[in-house]
């Protein structure tokens, strides 16, 4: 059952992020046809519903709820200051990081948006300059932090089908030392890569970036906000991953179930300075231990949890497939090589997204337009199998009644 203080929190939740992004992006592109309008306005993506009903929530692997094993890990988290070094939790959670990713050190922040951010102003001095892919989150979804707040400007690269960069528009894009430049400090990958629908960028892709950046004296962060789905799907360690950034940001919120947190890793000298950039803006933890118990769970059941999003995902994408009438290939359509916990549903411009997302709200499943052709379906751990079968009578019936 779903109170409702939880669907007006949600509402708010979601009106809050669309108020901070509706003025500069419809002053941009006008008051419709933005792809903020169409992800962020409540309108498109929230729905109401009785509250004797379950909602399927497949719009983000960011929407579950703490498991009992969680709630009761935070309450009898072991406290302190963190601020002063004394949270017992954050700390063996910082420890555990780093020997997780096999780095020296390792940083508990609030958010991946910081983690990332923290990444630049550490490698980076203001004036400075990043690569970065054009739809990458870093640039896309972060607000422009890395301009606004750490002074450092960004090449901006095209991004293929599958998240990669070109090797080659990569090193072109890194300055000559001329005092006329900016410096290109740092490239900054994202894997898996959330707006080419969760792909795994590979390892062979990523040991080039790493050797090409090592020979230019460049230093590289990866977005590995679910860098546990690439290990998953990879069949290796995160560290194997890891090796190839000089730091990684994490989250224990997307996939992994935690409520709230992520984590900044890489060498002791990187994550002190990380750490005094983080009290600068105001990310300084007090009795957060709570969240880090949190965390700990997630990754006490990581492997299992992206496994199982991941068959769950397969098994939708194929069965969409199968449903999907010859009449309607050429309007919806879904990749099934690649996937890891995310589905795009293509549709032309005879389908809106929005169409989509209203039949499915309307039978109880949420799912999000992701931009002006695709709807964004993600499995998280809170989906079960009879959700799944559920999920499939849904879409089942889409395609008939577009049939009829």
């Amino acid at each position: 059952m779903i109170s409702g203080a939880v669907r007006r929190a949600a509402h708010l939740s979601s009106a809050f992020h669309y108020y901070i992004l509706r003025s500069s992006s419809l002053r941009r592109k006008g008051r419709h046809g933005s792809l903020y309008h169409m992800v962020f306005n409540t309108s498109y993506y929230t729905a109401t519903v009785d509250d004797s009903s379950r909602l399927i929530d497949l719009r983000s692997d960011t929407v579950t709820l703490p498991s009992e094993e969680m709630r009761q890990a935070m309450a009898n988290a072991v406290l302190g200051d963190d601020v002063y070094g004394e949270d017992k939790t954050i700390n063996s959670l910082e420890e555990r990081c780093a020997r997780l990713f096999d780095k020296e050190a390792a940083l508990f922040v609030v958010s991946g948006t910081m983690g990332n951010l923290l990444a630049i102003m550490t490698h980076c001095q203001r004036g400075d300059e990043i690569i970065v892919g054009k739809t990458n989150h870093i640039h896309r979804w972060e607000q422009g932090n890395y301009a606004q707040i750490a002074g450092v400007s960004a090449t901006t690269l095209p991004v293929n089908a599958d998240g990669t960069m070109n090797l080659d528009e990569i090193e072109e894009a890194i300055r000559v030392d001329d005092c006329h430049m900016p410096r290109t400090s740092l490239i900054c990958l994202e894997n898996t890569h959330n707006y080419a629908g969760g792909l795994v960028l590979p390892l062979d892709y990523m040991r080039a970036v790493r050797e090409l950046a090592t020979r230019r004296n460049v230093r590289v962060h990866i977005d590995g906000a679910r860098i546990y789905n690439a290990a998953v799907a990879l069949g290796v360690k995160v560290s194997n991953i890891a090796q190839y950034g000089d730091s990684i940001m994490m989250c224990f919120s997307k996939g992994l179930g935690a409520p709230v947190g992520s984590v900044l890793v890489g060498s002791k000298k990187f994550i002190e300075l990380a750490r005094r950039r983080r009290k600068a803006l105001g990310g300084g933890w007090r009795q957060a231990g709570v969240l880090a118990a949190a965390a700990h769970i997630a990754l006490d059941r990581a492997e299992e949890t992206v496994k199982q999003d991941h068959l769950n995902a397969c098994k939708l994408a194929r069965g969409f497939n199968e449903m999907t009438p010859e009449s309607l290939k050429d309007d919806l359509q879904v990749v099934e090589s690649g996937i890891t916990n995310m589905i795009l549903l293509k549709c032309s411009k005879k389908i809106p997204p929005v169409e989509v997302k209203n039949f499915f709200h309307s039978h109880g499943v949420l799912v999000m337009p992701f931009d002006d052709t695709r709807v964004r379906i993600v499995t998280n751990w809170g989906i079960k199998a009879d959700d799944v079968e559920k999920v499939l009578s849904v879409y089942k019936a889409f395609v008939e009644s577009l049939s009829s």
